[in-house]
């Protein structure tokens, strides 16, 4: 049925393309995309490594140090002055970082042939979300989902969950870099030449727990999410130059590394979510989040999850219900998950439900036209998603970005989108002809009224705009 091809393509996957037949079997085709996913493609595999970003986040403060150093004796006003510019040369030199790493997330989005792949990255991307909002991470999020989270889509979620929380951008987001136990070697010996006080930071605990894994709130306690913060106290990042820590961790590690320190690891036995962990180190924190990922309730949240983002808003409970159990029996394993998901009879019911979110009906709008690059695309981008409300890598929280209509179906979020449909028909007007594109990208599913609106445009601008903002295409 074409109807099926239109969800394949627009449901699972990031937007039909001009010129490109619609799958004949459109849940094999969607399958078999996972066999061909890449997980370096070249425009991500030429960024620098995480080892890199990190030195040179360890430059720049360590640059600001000595300034402030030199500059103790200086008067109040031009010392905060000097702060200020500091913080500004910071920004300025990650803001390149992100830029340029944004414009390969969307080179790989608008070339992509495993499209089904690639949304099943951001999906993820967004279930573990940074924010930039932090300035230590704006040069690392791109490098975060490049190599915490493409990497890990087709493995278990066990191996994703571990490889996402020990990213540097994520220990650094969540302040557990900064976490030490108050009664660990290092606090003891700071303690007792100084009054500064060492603490527990429960920021990750909490996220792990609330947001990655549990879910339910009716699992977990604040006593299980602090003994989870204990737990974990020992995990951060190694070459960020602190002197002491550095001696701590040794002088093997690679910058950007996730490393487990016993000197700052608060000693002890764990009880967290009902079980008993004893001996405590990094083989615990490792028994810790294995039982997380593959605990009931774990299975319900990203089942859920899954089920809302590809299907409806209201997910239907008997898809949830077969998507928790395949993961509870197949251990985790991801694309027995998504396997299960695309064979579902309710993933191809209709009338279409998901609204696109900004990244979503932007990247199909693109695609569609098969624009796949434009004037200065890169700093364009990153302005453009900020205009529409969803600027990469950049949720309210770490919650990350919503997922149903109500956050993305605003009117003047609706707004932005006829405007930005402009702007976007202006750049195919003269080679793409709407009245043939859009039975071609919207087969089964182009209405009769949207398909004479667009026969009657004044002008071609006029009616590929209007087939970008039309209800077919705003949903997918």
């Amino acid at each position: 049925m074409a109807i099926d091809a239109a969800i394949a393509m627009n449901r699972f996957g990031l937007g039909a393309r001009a010129g490109t037949a619609a799958p004949e079997r459109p849940a094999r085709w969607l399958l078999d995309q996972l066999g061909r996913h890449d997980p370096r493609p070249p425009a991500i595999a030429a960024l620098p490594p995480r080892s890199e970003l990190i030195g040179a986040i360890r430059d720049l403060r360590q640059d600001r140090q000595q300034r402030r150093s030199m500059e103790e004796d200086k008067p109040a006003d031009d010392a905060a002055a000097a702060a200020d510019r500091d913080l500004n040369n910071y920004r300025t030199a990650v803001r390149g970082q992100y830029v340029a790493a944004v414009d390969a997330r969307l080179g790989v989005a608008l070339s992509s042939d495993t499209d089904f792949a690639e949304r099943l990255v951001h999906f993820w991307a967004n279930h573990f979300a940074i924010s930039i909002d932090k300035i230590v991470t704006v040069g690392l999020a791109g490098n975060f989902e490049f190599e915490a989270i493409r990497p890990h889509i087709l493995g278990s979620f066990a191996d994703l969950l571990k490889s996402a929380i020990r990213h540097p951008a994520m220990l650094l987001y969540l302040d557990q870099a900064q976490s030490i136990g108050p009664n660990s070697l290092l606090a003891r010996r700071i303690g007792a030449r100084s009054d500064r006080e060492i603490g527990l930071n429960e920021n990750l605990a909490r996220e792990i727990l609330e947001l990655h894994t549990l879910g339910d709130r009716t699992a977990f306690t604040q006593e299980d999410v602090t003994e989870f913060a204990k737990a974990m106290t020992g995990l951060t990042v190694a070459g960020l130059g602190r002197p002491q820590l550095q001696r701590a961790l040794g002088t093997d590690k690679s910058p950007g590394d996730a490393v487990f320190a016993d000197a700052l690891h608060e000693p002890g036995n764990r009880m967290i979510a009902g079980r008993s962990y004893g001996g405590g180190g990094a083989l615990a924190l490792d028994r810790i989040l294995d039982d997380l990922a593959m605990h009931p309730a774990t299975a319900r949240h990203i089942a859920t999850k899954l089920a809302r983002h590809f299907v409806a808003d209201d997910p239907p409970a008997p898809l949830v219900a077969r998507l928790e159990a395949v993961f509870l029996k197949t251990g985790g394993n991801l694309p027995a998950l998504y396997k299960a998901l695309v064979e579902a009879p309710e993933s191809w019911r209709t009338p279409v439900a998901k609204f696109k979110s900004p990244w979503e009906w932007t990247v199909s709008a693109l695609r569609a036209l098969s624009v796949t690059d434009f004037p200065g695309r890169a700093q364009a981008a990153v302005g453009l998603f900020t205009q529409m409300g969803q600027p990469v890598w950049r949720p309210g929280s770490p919650k990350g970005f919503g997922d149903i209509s109500a956050d993305w179906a605003g009117p003047a979020a609706l707004m932005r989108r006829v405007e930005t449909a402009g702007r976007f028909a202006r750049l195919a007007a003269n080679r793409v002809d709407a009245r043939q594109l859009a039975p071609a990208i919207l087969p089964g599913t182009l209405g009769p009224l949207t398909a004479e609106q667009i026969a009657r445009a004044e002008s071609p601008e006029q009616g590929l705009a209007l087939l970008l903002v039309s209800p077919e295409f705003l949903r997918r």
